[in-house]
């Protein structure tokens, strides 16, 4: 997969109606993902071990922390800190790139 181009958007796709998830790069518990979800799907509330960043490729998520949340569009970016507790709902079908580290 090194040396490769790859178009980011077409990593994964909606084919099966519900989330879908590939693991693209990963050493330790850092890694690089890229995920699908449909409108309206939820990943229920969870921590993440390492320091995160979610780039979303096309549609709309929002992502819940405690009592706050953000609305992350086509070519946002959010960072958070590891241990945040936090959930994410699909507010269109979308595709976002997930980076721990």
């Amino acid at each position: 997969m090194f040396y490769n181009v790859l178009k980011a958007k077409d990593i994964v796709d909606l084919e099966d109606g519900k989330l879908q998830r590939k693991v693209l790069m990963e050493k330790g518990d850092s890694c690089l993902s890229a995920i699908a979800i449909k409108k309206d799907e939820i990943i229920d509330t969870h921590t993440s071990v390492c320091d995160a960043a979610v780039y979303v490729l096309e549609g709309e998520i929002e992502i819940h922390f405690d009592a706050e949340k953000f609305t992350v569009e086509k070519g946002d970016l959010l960072m958070f800190k590891k241990d945040d507790q936090h959930k994410v709902l699909a507010k269109k079908d979308s595709k976002f790139l997930l980076i721990k580290i």
